[in-house]
């Protein structure tokens, strides 16, 4: 069970630490995946510029005042899948990892997705750890792989989670 506060994105001091967080993460988790010199340009001021104009659909994890995670979801974003929710983003402090904040959070979106029998996630190719957590939840490869350009060509991988 996850001792943490998960609640919606509102405040000012939220914004800037789920900021902190997807700066953070970025960095904890695709270093070694992700080209170098693309990835020397994810700074904290740019994540800080995210988070100013991503307000909806943001849960946050917090362990006292400190944003620990956070979780982006929504409708499917095109109409290929116009019957799925999405989570677009998950992404835990490392030092937070293996303490259940992950699964709390993906449990509060999928109950903001309840009208959505089916939830879609990409996720990068080679990232063993999130897919290894994103399988341990129930998602499941559905075959669909597209290239994304993250400075040099990199594949993610659609999962997709079923109710049942």
């Amino acid at each position: 069970m996850c001792k943490y506060l998960i609640k919606e994105m509102e405040s000012e001091e939220e914004i800037n630490g789920k900021a902190y967080v997807h700066y953070k993460s970025w960095h904890e988790t695709y270093t070694g995946l992700v080209d170098t010199e693309y990835m020397s340009g994810i700074t904290l001021e740019k994540c800080i510029k995210i988070a100013q104009k991503w307000r909806e659909n943001i849960l946050v994890a917090k362990d006292g005042d400190k944003v620990i995670g956070f979780v982006g979801y929504g409708a499917y974003r095109d109409a290929t899948l116009s019957d799925h929710g999405e989570v677009y983003a998950i992404y835990v402090l490392e030092e937070y990892h293996g303490l259940k904040v992950g699964y709390a959070l993906m449990n509060a979106a999928l109950k903001k997705l309840t009208d959505y029998k089916k939830i879609a996630v990409w996720v990068l190719k080679d990232n063993n750890k999130a897919i290894r957590f994103y399988e341990r939840y129930g998602f499941r490869f559905d075959g669909t792989d597209t290239e994304i350009m993250l400075g040099t060509p990199n594949t993610e991988q659609r999962m997709i989670y079923e109710r049942n």
